[in-house]
């Protein structure tokens, strides 16, 4: 397991145990199980990329938390969500601008020669490789759909 990402993990979560913090304790150990089951339980190699894909995959799971927790009047339980998102975004790489994602689909559309909505597929195939935990797929999708006619 030759993965940075997965020591940073392994050594936070030895301070927060440390510090007996067990919502970061828990955190953790829940993104480790996920890269693991992704990764070396399925026979591969752990990579900064599949605990970035799970890291990425918890926070969005959490922001569909927080809009249901919210509908339903559980503020209380939205902000738990809230502090374990915000507590996971810290393992995330920069997040690109929008105007630094839109560079990337011109770029994109450019070089496919991408002439319509029926490219849209292949476009975000591209894009979505090259800014890979960048940028949330949405924004990515509602870019790459403006900018094919």
């Amino acid at each position: 397991m030759a993965s940075e990402m997965y020591d940073r993990l392994m050594a936070d979560m030895k301070s927060a145990m440390k510090a007996h913090d067990m919502k970061a304790v828990n955190a953790i150990r829940g993104v480790i199980a996920r890269a693991k089951d992704l990764t070396v339980n399925a026979g591969k190699e752990m990579t900064d990329e599949a605990v970035v894909s799970v890291v990425a995959k918890g926070v969005k799971q959490r922001e569909e938390s927080i809009a249901q927790f919210m509908a339903a009047g559980r503020a209380e339980l939205a902000e738990g969500e809230k502090s374990e998102m915000e507590f996971l975004r810290r393992y995330l790489p920069t997040q690109l601008s929008e105007d630094e994602v839109s560079a990337v689909v011109k770029a994109v559309v450019a070089e496919l020669g991408a002439t319509s909505k029926k490219d849209m597929g292949r476009v975000m195939k591209e894009v979505m490789t090259r800014v890979k935990g960048q940028a949330d797929g949405k924004l990515v999708s509602k870019l790459v759909g403006a900018a094919l006619p």
